[in-house]
């Protein structure tokens, strides 16, 4: 089980006051940045996940819908599997020429 905290209240655990109620403040939409103005990283990784290789993409700027898009994509070009989470896109073994090609191809202009 995860032990992380969820801190939806902003550290507010109780109160007092009858007349207490809390507001959350509201989450700022994030537009998808153009192609050319991504910064993306392609990296090979291999820590905690039993000596496998994964190649991660980092550095996505947008709403998750289209990160998932391109996670997608990048998984059918390659023929492998792979997930989106947390703002990256994890392809199972090392494909990290053949996604800065398809990258570069799509109009990602910097990749590093």
């Amino acid at each position: 089980m995860s032990k992380k905290k969820n801190n939806t209240a902003g550290g507010i655990v109780y109160s007092t006051d009858p007349n207490y109620s809390f507001q959350q403040e509201p989450e700022e939409e994030v537009n998808t940045l153009a192609p050319a103005d991504q910064v993306l990283r392609v990296i090979l990784d291999k820590k905690q996940r039993a000596g496998k290789v994964v190649t991660l993409v980092t550095g996505f700027v947008g709403k998750e819908e289209d990160l998932e898009k391109l996670g997608k994509e990048l998984k059918t070009k390659c023929g492998t599997g792979g997930s989106v989470k947390d703002g990256e896109i994890l392809i199972q073994g090392d494909y990290k020429e053949k996604v800065i090609k398809w990258l570069l191809d799509w109009g990602y202009k910097k990749t590093k």
